[in-house]
């Protein structure tokens, strides 16, 4: 009887399960197909971008100009640029891009005035009538290195897709070294965020660039657990502040930068330190003194010889609540040397807050507040006071030198999901490290449509 009793246990139970088995059986043929990957890794992409900026300065104290002052009287510039990013993955973790660009304005004072200059879109070489120009031709491979995976979102330069975590990332072509040293989520990109020069990037920071910002070179970035380093090697102008690139090494770039990610309170931030040198035909600035002679003006030309430069530059974001990131840059250059590529400063120091408009009800505008803080010692002082041009500055004499201060403040207001317009001040006191002029009002609009 009690075998019989369990017997018949057991026989209900594997009734119940295969009932149990059966049904969902039948679910899960009645149920739907699990959906695709709703974001599958693209393998081509285009995307455009064009920047309108209209720019203008009031008068302003100044009892004389140079040539390579701001107007005291006043100005207003425009300039406009239309940009294509098309590129494609022709393997796992490779991807080529091509980026065609149309370039049109001049910056105020033709990109002269002021070492932080205040417009991020105005090149060294300002032109009335529409020009192309092949801005980036690079390829870009991914190798991973485990560490689980992450996605990576579309945007101008990437594919959509999912990356791992560890991996090498080796870059090489035409390109911009600030693509991939001393970037910063909230003062990096004059078509979206900042528009003075030495907010987007660091003061001092002399990196590789043509008149336009991109060189020819390789980069290398490894990243493993919170920790990244990089690595780049980039052609020089053929002689500062040229319209044309070294096309053979012999005048280089060379730079190095770690970078730490962490978490504070639950808030993402980074921390980098970019070290660079360049190597090339430079000029020392007291050796350009001493060659003009008592009461000349110096010229650096005859007196450049091969010889290094080297300097750092310190980087921090940090997001300070849901809707308010900071961050802050220092820089210092090697000060016996006339700048090759960027701008003329040899310290500086930068900071400042970027709010997401969705704490006001705004989900897509920005507001930005920042101030940079530019500096230069005793060789480049005596050339700017013995009649020196620098790349930006040089009023002709610099009597009373001081260091520049900046503040800039704007507002973006996105109008439309592919459109953003944005109001923009800035106050430049100092220019040129001069006290005999300034302040400086610069207001600026800025539209920007991106696809």
């Amino acid at each position: 009887m009690r075998l019989w009793w369990r017997s018949r246990r057991v026989g209900r139970a594997v009734i119940a399960a295969l009932a149990i088995a059966g049904a969902d059986a039948a679910q899960a043929q009645d149920a739907p197909a699990p959906a695709p990957d709703p974001s599958p890794p693209q393998r081509w992409a285009i995307h455009g971008q064009s920047t309108l900026v209209v720019q203008g300065n009031t008068r302003f104290r100044a009892p004389y100009d140079g040539p390579n002052s701001l107007h005291a009287r006043g100005e207003t510039r425009e300039t406009v640029d239309v940009t294509l990013y098309a590129g494609a993955s022709p393997w796992r973790g490779g991807e080529l891009w091509v980026n065609p660009e149309i370039d049109q304005g001049f910056g105020l004072g033709n990109t002269t005035g002021a070492a932080g200059f205040p417009s991020g879109e105005a090149y060294k070489v300002g032109k009335a009538n529409p020009y192309f120009r092949l801005q980036r031709l690079f390829f870009r491979q991914t190798i991973g290195l485990g560490g689980g995976r992450e996605a990576v979102e579309a945007d101008l330069n990437q594919l959509r897709g999912t990356v791992d975590h560890d991996r090498l990332v080796v870059t090489i072509g035409k390109f911009s070294v600030g693509d991939v040293f001393d970037t910063n989520q909230f003062a990096h990109d004059p078509h979206r965020d900042f528009l003075n020069w030495t907010l987007i990037e660091g003061g001092a920071f002399d990196y590789a660039a043509d008149a336009w910002g991109y060189s020819f070179g390789a980069a290398a970035e490894l990243y493993r657990g919170r920790w990244a380093l990089r690595t780049g090697l980039f052609n020089l102008s053929d002689v500062p502040n040229s319209e044309r690139l070294n096309s053979n090494l012999s005048e280089y770039e060379a730079l190095g930068e770690i970078e730490e990610r962490h978490s504070i309170a639950g808030r993402p931030g980074r921390i980098r330190a970019t070290g660079w040198f360049n190597h090339g035909r430079m000029a020392k600035l007291d050796d350009a003194i001493a060659a003009a002679g008592s009461g000349g003006v110096p010229d650096p030309v005859p007196v450049r010889r091969y010889a290094t430069r080297a300097g750092i530059v310190i980087g921090l974001e940090q997001q300070l609540t849901k809707y308010l990131g900071a961050f802050a840059r220092a820089s210092v250059a090697d000060d016996r040397f006339e700048a090759y590529e960027f701008t003329d400063v040899d310290r500086a120091f930068s900071g400042g807050v970027v709010a997401d408009g969705a704490a006001w009800g705004r989900a897509h505008d920005k507001l930005g507040f920042g101030v940079a803080v530019n500096a230069i010692d005793a060789p480049r002082r005596r050339y700017l006071a013995a009649g020196g041009l620098g790349i930006l500055v040089g009023d002709g004499q610099l009597p009373h030198p001081g260091a520049e201060h900046i503040a800039e403040l704007w507002y973006q207001w996105q109008v439309t999901p592919w459109l953003a317009a944005t109001g923009d001040a800035q106050v430049i006191d100092r220019p040129g490290y001069n006290r005999d002029r300034g302040p400086v009002p610069v207001l600026a609009v800025r539209l920007h449509a991106q696809f």
